[in-house]
């Protein structure tokens, strides 16, 4: 396979459509197939459904309605002779192996020679997928695991198989990168792989010890969530968001592949309160609500203890700088957290090659700041280990070999991660991908003052940072922008604005503002409005081509200088 040029979605369920819609936003044509409805004179209704639909959704999967024209519905009785057509051929359908194998068989009677098929399982080996396929089938196939939203979620798990063609697993991942976005993780050809692996025991045990604990849901993601670097919607907020009717049937599904010696079965606890729900249709939020729902007088969560709703209550969050005090003050902090990174460390070198690719899968599948390693060296090995052991739990092998060392050292510039034969790696970055904090980590900032960084990133091209509270616009930054604009020029080619905090920019520093306007000070704000349309106008003109590189939100301001600079439009190649 060389390129792909055309690929093909089959399953216009909620993932395989996002999926279509993903392809489709990077100008790839792409057929999207499903089942012929009983009873229904369009014989197109699901595919065609599906587009309707994702054109209504927010947040949008596709980028703009052009995108959706690309998109072609079609049913698997009339259209299947189209997969010869397609490059990649993308499975999406129900988690049932029975049904996935003889739709292989399908495809194969119809496709191309060489084309990439894969299925975008979550939980079912790649052995089982291709059992009784031709060797020619499993030579072309793959696992590639988006997760939900795939237009926003930029992990990709790709799974090869002993046989699959290596070059066109390359070629897959590439793509994945370049054209759809994605940051590509390999996993081994295991259970739940990586991401869901240990992000489903996390869950599972969240869940488990709030109960025992005798925890409120609020109290229970209150804990489990920033204070760890975790997002804010913690277990709870979580499982509502992906839906609790999955849970079962993921747990199921690894309960029946794992070994019995596996610690995922001593938390997989049957759990009444969820069946009820799911009976009940409180699935989350794309049912009448979950262990959180809209009530008549505002936000309800559910008692745990009774499974009655009642308003919602604040619970306090915990100081997180200091994960050592926390684990040892919260019970809940630690019987949740103590076994998930326990576990991580025991999935080595089954579910993944190194650390780093478990730390990404987390980072980049459950959003978490840190991965579990990361955590581990911030918590202290040593630390974690002696209190694992304290406590009667299974030390992993892994966790016992790094004792006295951490999984991630600097060597000058270079980042290190400690490999599964006790020796430190060098990490490296993805072809083509560039960090700052590698640039970072190697040089010194050309300008800086307490709100913006300029940096020499390579081949011309300077970098502007905002370094500011929550990457806000202030006189200070705005300065510094002023300057790089006059300094690009002198011996450089291109500036690119960008960042890696959390969002790119909440915009112009309304505090700033405020306090001038409680103190009359006019004049400063009409001193701030005047820089920044003179700055943003000066980047808009500029004899350079300037590039924004926006994330996250993009507010206000922020958003005004991700519209100025347009030079890059003339650019015949990236920089």
């Amino acid at each position: 396979m060389e390129s792909i040029r055309k690929a093909a979605i089959i399953g216009a369920g909620t993932m395989g459509a996002a999926i279509a819609a993903q392809f489709a936003n990077a100008g790839v044509p792409v057929l999207l197939l499903d089942i012929v409805k009983e009873g229904t004179p369009n014989r197109n209704a699901l595919a065609e459904g599906a587009i309707a639909k994702m054109l209504k959704t927010d947040p949008a999967p596709f980028m703009s309605s052009r995108a959706a024209k690309l998109v072609t519905p079609g049913n698997l009785e009339d259209d299947l002779a189209q997969l010869a057509s397609c490059d990649w051929i993308v499975e999406a359908i129900i988690e049932r192996l029975d049904l996935k194998q003889a739709l292989y068989k399908k495809i194969d009677a119809v496709r191309k020679p060489g084309s990439a098929v894969s299925s975008n399982t979550s939980t079912i080996p790649l052995a089982k997928l291709t059992e009784g396929m031709p060797e020619s089938f499993k030579r072309d196939f793959l696992i590639t695991h988006f997760f939900n939203p795939p237009r926003y979620m930029r992990l990709l798990e790709l799974v090869s198989g002993p046989e699959t063609d290596a070059k066109l697993a390359q070629a897959v991942a590439r793509f994945a990168d370049l054209m759809l976005g994605k940051s590509v993780v390999s996993a081994k050809d295991s259970p739940g792989f990586i991401a869901n692996r240990l992000g489903v025991f996390w869950l599972q045990t969240g869940v488990v010890e709030a109960m025992e604990l005798g925890l409120t849901v609020e109290e229970a993601d209150a804990i489990m969530s920033r204070p760890f670097g975790i997002p804010k919607t913690g277990v709870f907020g979580l499982i509502d968001l992906v839906g609790l009717d999955l849970m079962p049937h993921i747990n199921a599904s690894l309960a029946g592949s794992l070994p019995k010696s596996d610690a995922f079965h001593a938390t997989n606890k049957d759990i009444p309160l969820i069946k009820t729900m799911i009976a009940e249709g409180n699935i989350g939020r794309k049912g009448k609500g979950g262990f959180y729902r809209k009530g008549a007088k505002g936000r309800e969560a559910i008692d745990l203890a009774s499974g009655a709703y009642r308003p919602v209550r604040k619970a306090a969050t915990p100081d997180g700088r200091d994960l050592r005090k926390l684990l040892e003050n919260s019970a809940y902090a630690w019987r949740v957290m103590g076994p998930t990174l326990a576990y991580a460390a025991s999935l080595l070198p089954e579910a993944a090659d190194d650390v780093h690719a478990i730390d990404e899968a987390m980072r980049l599948g459950y959003n978490w700041k840190l991965g579990p390693f990361e955590l581990i060296d911030k918590i202290g090995a040593d630390w974690l280990a002696e209190k694992l052991a304290k406590d009667g739990m299974k030390l992993p092998a892994l966790l016992d070999a790094a004792r006295g060392q951490s999984f991630y050292k600097l060597d000058g510039a270079k980042r290190l991660y400690l490999g599964l034969d006790d020796a430190y790696h060098e990490l490296h970055r993805p072809e083509g991908v560039l960090m700052l904090e590698d640039i970072k980590r190697a040089t010194k900032p050309l300008l800086k003052n307490a709100s913006a960084s300029l940096w020499d990133i390579g081949n011309g091209v300077l970098c502007f940072e905002l370094t500011s509270k929550s990457n806000s616009w202030d006189a200070q930054n705005l300065e510094l922008l002023g300057k790089a604009i006059e300094l690009v020029p002198q011996n450089h080619k291109a500036l690119v604005i960008y960042n890696e905090g959390a969002h790119f920019s909440v915009g112009a520093n309304l505090g700033l503002a405020l306090f001038a306007a409680n103190i009359a000070a006019w004049g400063e704000i009409e001193k701030l409005v005047a820089s920044g349309q003179k700055t943003f106008k000066a980047l808009k003109y500029a004899p350079f081509p300037s590039v924004a590189a926006p994330f996250g939100m993009a507010l206000g301001a922020a958003a005004r200088s991700c519209c100025m600079p347009r030079r890059c439009r003339r650019m015949r190649r990236p920089i």
